[in-house]
């Protein structure tokens, strides 16, 4: 029990001294999360005013915050999670597990007869500690975000999506290539160095 309070307390000093904390803190961002959007933005320019994005497991909604910026008052910004989020101006949220029929209704009737242009998704599990159990895990968000980007994007749409390197990525990025054009990842400056985590860009949807 000791081992824990020690790791919890180690931790929290890291995130009071992490730069990209201070630095969400310092410009408004809800978290530090928005600086990785930003790095893969600038560098493949994912997100362009006037587009219509989704945002899956979109709280606190740093994310949403950074899309909402970059589509402008022609954009719209549509974001999702199974837990609450604070209101954001211009962002549409939907309360609820979008693999959920009736969550997944609510998000097209949103969309009404339009698609989007970009699909976001920064989800990842509650992480056990353990590679056997939280692998699996983060790589089935991966496919829910897939399954919903193929469902949901115009043609010439564009994933982004967190994925943890291990079992099952090669498998999704095989799948990421059968439906868009122009698959690679990334790692911005803002994921921890220690992280296993990359940020898939799948871009040019080849259409169902």
């Amino acid at each position: 029990m000791v081992k824990k309070r020690s790791s919890s307390r180690a931790w929290l000093k890291e995130h009071r001294e992490d730069l990209y904390v201070q630095r969400a803190v310092k410009e408004g961002y809800r978290s530090r999360a928005c600086y990785k959007l930003k790095e893969i933005n600038d560098r493949d320019r994912v997100i362009k005013p006037g587009m219509t994005v989704l945002d899956l497991g979109a709280a606190p909604g740093g994310w949403s915050q950074v899309a909402v910026e970059m589509v402008g008052t022609g954009g719209r910004v549509i974001a999702s999670d199974i837990l609450p989020m604070d209101s954001l101006a211009d962002v549409e949220f939907i309360l609820g597990d979008f693999t959920d029929e009736a969550v997944f209704e609510a998000l097209l009737a949103l969309l009404g007869e339009g698609r989007v242009d970009v699909v976001l998704s920064d989800m990842a599990p509650n992480m056990s500690g353990v590679s056997a159990v939280d692998q699996p895990r983060s790589m089935y968000l991966v496919e829910l975000a897939l399954d919903l980007a193929i469902q949901t994007l115009k043609d010439g749409g564009t994933l982004v999506s967190k994925v943890f390197q291990g079992e099952g990525f090669e498998a999704v990025m095989g799948t990421a290539r059968q439906h868009f054009n122009r698959v690679l990842t990334r790692k911005p400056e803002a994921s921890r160095p220690r992280s296993r985590e990359v940020y898939l860009v799948a871009s040019g949807f080849k259409g169902q």
